[in-house]
């Protein structure tokens, strides 16, 4: 398969049903650099531009230090950038994104509550009454296959079986945009590709923009309608964006066996090995400061 190098899409792109799709997150001409030990700088990104379309799964891999959770930090609002916008559905975003739901790599469940508490707590900043929310959290966690293990406490889980209950807690809450940064990387093969399906179904019922950051991939392109590479970092920019034109609905582990799977995994692979050895060749601790100036 010929799958070439694609630019970035336009604002506005067609979905499935032949409808325009408002762009749900637009990075334009980003640039974020860090001040960092006795005043110098270090530039992480520069020139990003890119934009996810609501409905729109797109994950984005690239060398390890390149810069792929500092998108994903800035389209949160977590961060400012130094130069550049970041626009949800057509406007600036201004302090933390509200629209959106982040899922880090790292739970962050409270240890002394349970698996029902964990996620009937998102709702409180939404005001929503105990008793609701304890309902709609019972109905998400067995969503997420955890029906009997609603009063298990997070350190009587499996790392799959927490993960389910980060998801649901991060579902519950109805954001329009999901943010996922390596969440199924400390988790085995198996329970990764069972993870993988659970995400699938989850968004293929209401398809939310969705920008998945992952150091595989295989599960990139498993779960993605496009995936984006980023260069080696420092200064790391957006150097290809393919379409993965696999159809959907899709099991991670059958579609992997496909010959139109490895043709896809081979043209990506080619721009993503480029700058994997970029990284490595630089050395841990070399070229990372930019900038001596305050």
């Amino acid at each position: 398969m010929d799958l070439q190098h694609r630019p970035h899409p336009d604002p506005g792109q067609a979905g499935a049903s032949g409808a325009t799709l408002p762009v749900a997150v637009k990075l334009g001409g980003l640039d974020i650099t860090f001040h960092i030990e006795g005043g110098q700088r270090y530039k992480a990104v520069t020139g990003i531009d890119l934009s996810v379309a609501a409905g729109e799964f797109v994950s984005v891999v690239g060398p390890t230090g390149c810069g792929k959770s500092t998108l994903l930090n800035a389209a949160a609002g977590l961060l400012t950038p130094s130069a550049g916008k970041v626009e949800i559905f057509g406007k600036p975003l201004s302090g933390l994104n509200g629209r959106a739901g982040y899922l880090f790599q790292a739970d962050a469940l409270m240890p002394w509550k349970t698996a029902l508490q964990n996620v009937a707590v998102a709702l409180e900043p939404m005001g929503v009454p105990a008793a609701e929310a304890n309902e709609q959290a019972r109905g998400w966690l067995a969503r997420v296959g955890l029906r009997a293990f609603v009063d298990r406490y997070p350190h009587m889980l499996s790392g799959g079986q927490r993960k389910r209950v980060a998801l649901a807690q991060m579902l519950i809450r109805n954001p329009e945009i999901l943010l996922m940064d390596e969440p199924f990387g400390p988790l085995d093969a198996q329970t990764r590709q069972i993870m993988g399906n659970l995400l699938l179904d989850l968004w293929s019922k209401d398809r939310k923009a969705l920008i998945f950051v992952t150091h595989d991939l295989e599960e990139a392109i498993a779960l993605s309608d496009r995936v984006v590479v980023m260069s080696a970092g420092p200064a790391a920019g957006i150097v290809a964006d393919y379409k993965v034109p696999l159809p959907r609905p899709r099991d991670i582990a059958e579609i992997r066996l496909e010959k139109a799977f490895h043709e896809i995994h081979r043209d990506i692979w080619a721009s993503l090995r480029v700058e994997v050895q970029k990284a490595y060749a630089m050395g841990e601790g070399k070229e990372l400061v930019e900038d001596s100036t305050p």
